[in-house]
């Protein structure tokens, strides 16, 4: 019988179930799901982080991949991410290199209260830098315009929102995508959480998929974390998907008044590398 690609009301479905459920951890990386909150002024991060993605046809990886985030103005953010890929379709031979760079800026404007969130915009571009003949690549530029809301409540903290990819490479398809993150610090060293991910078909014969991940971070200290998630699709087009890696943090000046992203940010897992 031949699955069904889930529809707006299974993805609204996923995410409403997860968000009152028990879940864990903080913002962006190692999640797919990003927060609003940029890296404080004149601050930095820095993660060294690898990806996985399985699917029936075969395995994404990023082994490794760079990310730098900066605070350049107060509530905005520079980003970029620099990936060393590997392609391993099923049947035929591996191929690895530089894949497509990704470009962003975050912005928030709207600050967190006691009665309501932040709220911010994240537009990033995925650079036509990877070979697309090897399968490192999209083949073009495209686009990834979510807006995330994040609200928090003495040790938990929640977060998501909405999006829209624009992909005009051949075969490859615009399409909305969706994510909703509960998390929890427990004690001083762990931050663990619960996502549920969702995105309508990406290419002209795929089909959308929801992903259930969980993972979190452990702080050596407040300023370098080890990240970890897996999760598994629960609809539609399968996928198994990992995120492993290291982050730093560093900076002077004075620091915002709402939480910052302690934590990788961004969807950086092989479903987004085209």
């Amino acid at each position: 019988m031949k699955a069904r690609t889930p529809g707006p009301v299974t993805y609204g479905l996923i995410i409403f179930v997860l968000a009152l459920s028990a879940g864990s951890a903080t913002a962006g990386p190692p999640f797919m799901t990003d927060d609003p909150a940029p890296v404080d002024y004149k601050h930095s991060e820095f993660y060294v982080f690898s990806t996985y993605d399985k699917t029936k046809d075969g395995k994404n990886t990023a082994i490794p991949a760079l990310e730098y985030n900066y605070g350049v103005l107060p509530d905005t953010q520079l980003h970029i991410v620099l990936p060393y890929v590997q392609s391993a379709p099923n049947g035929a031979s591996s191929e690895s290199g530089l894949g497509d760079v990704e470009v962003g800026v975050k912005y928030r404007f709207i600050q967190e209260t006691e009665t309501s969130p932040q709220i911010g915009i994240f537009p990033m571009a995925e650079l036509d830098t990877g070979d697309s003949r090897k399968g490192l690549g999209n083949g073009k530029t495209w686009w990834r315009l979510p807006v995330w809301a994040q609200k928090s409540w003495g040790e938990w903290t929640t977060y998501g929102g909405v999006g829209y990819v624009i992909n005009r490479a051949e075969g490859q398809k615009n399409y909305p995508f969706a994510g909703w993150l509960l998390q929890k610090d427990i004690g001083e060293k762990w931050t663990l959480g619960g996502e549920a991910f969702a995105r309508d078909k990406d290419t002209v014969d795929g089909r959308g998929t929801a992903i259930l991940n969980f993972g979190g971070y452990y702080k050596f200290t407040p300023d370098f974390n080890l990240l970890f998630s897996a999760g598994h699709s629960v609809s539609g087009e399968n996928h198994t998907v990992a995120y492993l890696g290291l982050w730093w943090a560093w900076g002077g000046g004075e620091k915002e008044g709402n939480k910052s992203s302690m934590a990788p940010a961004q969807d950086h897992w092989a479903l987004s590398q085209r």
